[in-house]
């Protein structure tokens, strides 16, 4: 027997079934293809971009466009697609987020020209604005159960945190062996399947649409502003951030951003309910992992060059080299936050386990040109994959615990929201930092180097110069993301209690997915 539900609950049943009473975790292969699809695609077309630029004449001022109009639709339009995912019901918006990727996809891969690539990955961008909110509001939704949505979250955290290190290996052996437009063409086979398995396997819970009218200034403000931001920390990386566009740019998304907060704490139906952003708990865990997620992809882009550049090792082997940090973060997530995510609080998974990865990256500082693998970079990446994967793995499930059904689509975009805004401003800040600690130090230098070989061993030392002096930075930002998941979050383990810190602004949301203790 369980015990009664409480009367504002939603309709909660054991994971091993959904409100349709059908089992979740075959639809769980197919929302895990899918977000596997969309992590992998980012590093692919890294890797892919040179050869495309060649084949399609990309001058190098327009290079880096392949890689912006990508990220300023699917960070403007995550919250709009997480709206569209509650309104139009997830299902569907992440059936015909697949279909749309993969279109578009297929259009880049079919690319002869400049714009019709930039068209291509614009469209990537605003499907997987639609796709990636679904999915983990869909997981949201079905998984209730404590123990089982551990699992689960276990599960996606694993592919969100690793798949980026198996896309270099997957989308070296494409370049390497076929050539850069299928590192386009492999993301269809996964679009289709998943697409299919979703639509025959997946069954959304009854009850959870917000059917409110859509918040149309909301859309325009969050959506202009993002971009203003995401476009700003783009344009600091390649032209410095005294430039008066990039200034500019940072003004703009200031006062926009400014606006949508207070146009959604006066509208009837907002596009993102500031219930879902000031509740402790949730905040804690945006904010917190946001600035993770800057450390991590500063660190994954140097890595990425020292092990390229400074080493000389390809792409493949590049890929292949990141293979302990994926480890950790599987074992990290799977493991140790899956199993101990309904014994102690998220708070003491979270703050400990960005310490961890931390003092991986604290190893990392140690680099230099002849740093052995096995001595530095394997344990280095074993701490820095542990302990991401033990504080991602609460962090996602965390993120839309409590939240009301209706409101489980944009608080999932709040966390994609939060880790797109996080890698751009890691890419331009740590880039930033690095370049400039590399040029202090060739200047310093290099006017000791007499002859050719000398002068390049000094720009060697200098870029690793260069990476470490960034990578201690990105030190004590985890270092801050560990204050403050220790801090703000202060709701006790998932099913034990009502979530600790709710306030009335939540309006009861602790109880929506409070579910029943089952005997077994």
């Amino acid at each position: 027997m369980s015990e009664t539900v409480p009367a504002t609950a939603s309709k909660a049943v054991p994971a091993t079934e959904n409100g349709s009473g059908h089992n979740p975790w075959r639809a769980l292969v197919f929302i895990a293809l899918a977000q596997l699809m969309v992590v992998l695609d980012a590093t692919i077309v890294n890797i892919a971009l040179p050869s495309a630029q060649k084949d399609l004449g990309i001058s190098d001022g327009n290079r880096q466009w392949v890689i912006t109009a990508y990220a300023l639709a699917f960070g403007g339009l995550l919250l709009f697609g997480g709206r569209i995912a509650d309104l139009w019901g997830r299902k569907r918006t992440f059936v015909t987020g697949l279909i749309g990727f993969a279109g578009a996809s297929a259009l880049g891969g079919a690319a002869t020209t400049e714009a019709m690539m930039l068209g291509a990955r614009a469209l990537q961008g605003a499907f997987g604005a639609l796709l990636a909110p679904a999915a983990l509001s869909l997981l949201a939704v079905m998984f209730t159960d404590a123990k089982e949505r551990a699992k689960a979250f276990g599960i996606y955290g694993a592919i969100a945190g690793g798949g980026g290190a198996v896309g270099l290996i997957l989308g070296g052996f494409l370049t390497e062996y076929l050539n850069w437009r299928w590192t386009f063409f492999v993301n269809i086979p996964f679009a289709i399947v998943a697409a299919a398995g979703a639509y025959f396997v997946i069954r959304e819970p009854a009850g959870g649409r917000n059917r409110s009218p859509l918040d149309i200034p909301g859309v325009i403000l969050s959506t202009l502003g993002l971009v203003s931001l995401v476009y700003g920390f783009t344009r600091a990386e390649s032209v410095g951030w005294s430039d008066p566009t990039t200034v500019g740019l940072f003004v703009a998304a200031a006062v926009l951003l400014a606006v949508f907060v207070l146009v959604e704490s006066k509208v009837k139906a907002p596009l993102l309910p500031l219930r879902v952003i000031t509740e402790r708990n949730r905040g804690g865990v945006y904010l917190s992992l946001g600035l993770a997620v800057i450390a991590m992809f500063g660190l994954f882009l140097f890595l990425t060059y020292y092990l390229q550049i400074v080493k000389g090792y390809s792409p493949v082997k590049t890929g292949f080299a990141f293979l302990p940090m994926i480890a950790g973060m599987i074992t990290g997530s799977t493991q140790i936050g899956a199993r101990l995510m309904t014994r102690v609080p998220p708070r003491l998974l979270m703050g400990p386990g960005f310490l961890v990865a931390a003092l991986g990256m604290l190893l990392l500082t140690q680099l230099e040109i002849g740093s052995s693998y096995a001595g530095l970079l394997l344990p280095g990446q074993l701490l820095l994959g542990l302990g991401m994967g033990t504080a991602f793995m609460p962090a996602m499930s965390l993120a839309t615990y409590g939240v009301q059904a209706r409101d489980a689509g944009v608080a999932s975009a709040m966390v994609n929201t939060s880790q797109q805004v996080g890698g751009a401003i890691g890419t331009a800040l740590l880039n930033t930092i690095a370049a400039s600690a590399t040029t202090s130090y060739i200047k310093d230098h290099i006017g000791t180097a007499a002859s050719k070989p000398q002068q390049k061993l000094v720009q060697l030392q200098g870029m690793v110069d260069g990476y470490t002096s960034a990578i201690w930075f990105a030190v004590g930002i985890l270092v801050v993301s560990a204050t403050i998941a220790l801090t703000l979050i202060n709701t006790g383990r998932p099913g034990a209690s009502q979530a600790a810190g709710a306030d009335d602004a939540t309006e009861g949301v602790e109880d929506e997915f409070r579910v029943p203790v089952v005997a077994h």
